[in-house]
């Protein structure tokens, strides 16, 4: 299950990726992107694009559209086919091609690695300089949607050389210190004897400072892991039945189907921004893992989330895309982990990742830049740079 998760993940970014650079509609190859196999699916768009002509699907092309196809799901056999890559790049700045602009081969290959690869650490990028400078060319071009998240790369710094006047210089300052070293060498050895129950204190003093150096680090590892999306668990809802709230005219109760048995009932401030009869049939998308508890005496087992303009005079639920599957898990790709089972409310997870939600300039919702992604493409809202709660 989780290999055909990965597989079909991968479809739909090629999609995304293929479709902007050749200003084609996505939707147009998502409709069967469960049936079709990768390769087809790829000739498919290529063929569909104006500029055909001029795209010249030849074996090369093909080539990489089999590589992408093939790479493998398992973590060491990607590592394996990655060290093939890293050698055949060291002789170009592209797949396709001689040149330096990258073609529909770069598009479909990024797509593919991307998953794989947002997760390296600075020693694993070390042992693959080729590819990292690859994917980091090809994350800066115009055809790489917004819906893969930024890689982060440490580019080796330059340091031009030293002059042999500079480094003469150094030299003779060098030269002095040992002397001067020398001179007070007799002095030292005299005052680390006087003073070794001081150095001793010492010592315990800054193995301490040393460990509290390192606490940081491992707080912002910690702080990481708190405010990351995927301790919530966020699905695909449609809603069944909603009225207002019997003792609360700024609430509204919802029966929302995420394809268990029951319903779910949740209650939300939506009785200003929306009526009743509106919301019925209504897709959303909802918080499912929030602690239940009474609001106002009536029972909510989940959080609708919803987009908001500055002054929240508009308030509307996200809208999952036609054709999302009830009950599925919204995804982020690159960022990985299972959900709590119940958050916790005394460690306000949900407050600390609720200020990373926001729609972007063309009302997508995101995390921290990366879309909100269903099996059928993106989550948005009519209310473009708003917040999400």
């Amino acid at each position: 299950m989780a290999t055909n998760s990965i597989i079909l993940n991968r479809k739909r970014n090629i999609v995304y990726s293929l479709c902007k650079r050749l200003s084609l509609d996505p939707e147009i190859f998502l409709g069967n992107i469960e049936e079709i196999d990768l390769k087809s699916l790829c000739c498919n768009i290529l063929k569909s694009s104006r500029n055909v002509d001029s795209l010249k699907i030849n074996d090369e092309v093909i080539r990489w559209i089999e590589f992408a196809e093939n790479f493998p799901v398992d973590s060491q056999a990607c590592f394996g086919v990655l060290n093939n890559l890293n050698e055949d790049l060291a002789q170009k700045s592209v797949l396709q091609g001689n040149g330096l602009k990258p073609l529909e081969a770069d598009v479909v290959a990024f797509s593919v690695l991307h998953s794989f690869v947002i997760g390296f650490s600075s020693s694993e990028w070390q042992k693959l300089p080729h590819v990292m400078r690859w994917m980091d060319y090809i994350q800066n071009t115009k055809d790489i949607p917004e819906l893969f998240a930024r890689i982060s790369v440490e580019k080796p710094g330059f340091e031009p050389p030293v002059s042999k006047i500079v480094a003469k210089m150094e030299a003779d300052s060098n030269a002095t210190k040992i002397v001067q070293g020398a001179k007070n060498a007799n002095n030292l050895e005299a005052d680390q004897k006087s003073n070794k129950s001081t150095t001793a204190k010492k010592a315990v003093g800054d193995g301490e400072t040393a460990e509290k150096k390192k606490l940081p680090d491992k707080e912002a590892v910690e702080k990481d892991k708190e405010v990351s999306i995927s301790l919530l668990n966020i699905q695909v809802g449609l809603i069944r039945k909603a009225w207002k709230h019997p003792s609360a005219d700024s609430l509204l109760v919802e029966e929302i189907d995420i394809g268990d048995a029951k319903l779910r009932q949740v209650v939300s401030g939506l009785a200003k921004y929306c009526n009743p009869v509106e919301l019925m049939n209504r897709r959303v998308v909802l918080i499912t893992n929030v602690k239940p508890g009474k609001l106002r005496d009536v029972m909510s087992e989940g959080l609708v989330l919803c987009a908001s303009n500055e002054d929240r005079s508009i308030v509307e639920p996200l809208l999952p895309p036609e054709g999302s599957k009830l009950g599925e898990r919204v995804s982020f790709s690159g960022i990985e982990g299972k959900p709590e089972a119940v958050l916790n409310p005394k460690k306000k997870q949900l407050e600390k990742v609720t200020p990373h939600l926001f729609t972007d300039g063309k009302g997508m919702a995101t995390f921290k830049g990366v879309p909100f992604m269903t099996s059928a493409g993106p989550c948005t809202s009519s209310i473009s740079n708003a917040s999400i709660k």
